[in-house]
């Protein structure tokens, strides 16, 4: 091994639909890309058109690209992957693992997928792959789930900068009749961490006032076990998946962000609206203490009534309201993508360098 060793990444996220995690591997990719030298971005056939500066390799698609086509594609480098899945055989490699969901909250997805992640994540943990997690919360985690010794566990942050970079697009207000302060906005799915239907007793409330909750993102999704619409709160405005220009738009006009899920690994949500200076009121959970700092409003995920009492102090209070939005606004300016892709490149530099 020298120091002209390439570094490739795993870009079978370019391929799939943006999530968090896939949020996370395109920034960090975008980063890596430029800070880092002899770093080659491989992704599976048609991949290239949807990411610059991508190389396709081998010819299929999904898990069976990852499994056989990357890692003969990246046997001279080493391997960085971003979005909880590796190679089961690659040779020198680590791996961004998320949160411990399946294991924590595994009601919140098919067995199918419950079932792959436990047996990949423990093979990889056998075969000593350096894992990599996105707060101290979920390295916790993943080592008591996994059994992995704490030294294969390094931590990382993410960042909020991608969001101030996004030109807003207003039309998605006009288009829904919605005013400037005068809604609420959650960003959720049905997967059951993400505790939408604790929102029930705030919409009822809400309406009360005339003021929407309008909750955008997909109500869908082949790995979650979906509670069903009569499991959503009633009465709110399902805007579905909107484009990062619309959704910077929600952040920027909502009156409060509110943010119930009963698990996470990060929460990057919560961070982008506090990087639009919106207002948020995140579940008392131990990643988005971790995450969110002082900078948000805190309520028991497990209790409605709470959930919607918090949102009100925020609408309510003007001074609470100003306080939020210049707390979560400081609080995520040093949360940037190049700082987590440095704290990266030196987790991976002790993994390619070992120290004799």
């Amino acid at each position: 091994m020298t120091s002209l060793e390439p570094l490739y990444i795993n870009g079978r996220f370019a391929t799939q639909n943006l999530s968090g995690v896939q949020r996370f591997a395109q920034e960090i990719t975008a980063s890596l890309l430029r800070i880092t030298p002899n770093t080659q971005l491989l992704v599976p056939a048609g991949g290239a058109a949807l990411h610059r500066g991508a190389r396709e390799t081998g010819h299929r698609q999904g898990q069976a690209w990852e499994q056989r086509d990357l890692p003969r594609a990246a046997r001279d480098g080493f391997l960085v992957n971003l979005g909880n899945t590796a190679p089961l055989f690659g040779r020198r490699q680590l791996v961004v693992i998320h949160d411990a969901g399946v294991f924590s909250t595994p009601e919140a997805y098919s067995w199918k997928f419950r079932a792959w992640y436990k047996f990949m994540q423990a093979w990889l943990v056998r075969r000593k792959v350096p894992i990599v997690a996105v707060s101290e919360f979920s390295r916790q985690e993943i080592i008591r789930h996994l059994h992995v010794p704490p030294a294969q566990v390094s931590v990382m942050t993410e960042g909020a900068d991608h969001v101030r970079r996004i030109a807003p697009d207003p039309g998605i207000l006009q288009k829904h009749g919605l005013r400037q302060g005068d809604f609420v906005l959650a960003v959720g799915t049905l997967s059951a961490h993400k505790n939408l239907a604790a929102l029930d007793v705030l919409a009822q409330r809400l309406a009360a006032r005339n003021i929407p909750l309008v909750i955008a993102g997909s109500l869908g999704g082949s790995v979650f076990q979906a509670g069903g619409a009569a499991g959503l709160p009633q009465p709110a405005s399902y805007i579905g998946r909107v484009t990062d220009e619309e959704l910077k738009a929600l952040y920027e006009h909502a009156g409060c962000f509110v943010f119930p899920s009963r698990y996470e690994g990060f929460g990057l949500p919560a961070v982008e609206a506090m990087a639009c200076a919106c207002p948020v009121v995140a579940a008392d959970i131990p990643a988005l203490r971790e995450t969110c700092g002082a900078a948000a409003h805190y309520a028991d995920p497990g209790r409605p009534e709470t959930i919607a009492a918090r949102v009100l102090d925020v609408l309510d209070d003007p001074a609470l309201h100003a306080r939020l939005r210049q707390a979560g606004s400081t609080h995520t300016q040093t949360m940037t993508w190049d700082r987590a892709a440095a704290m990266l490149i030196a987790i991976i530099t002790r993994h390619r360098h070992p120290t004799p």
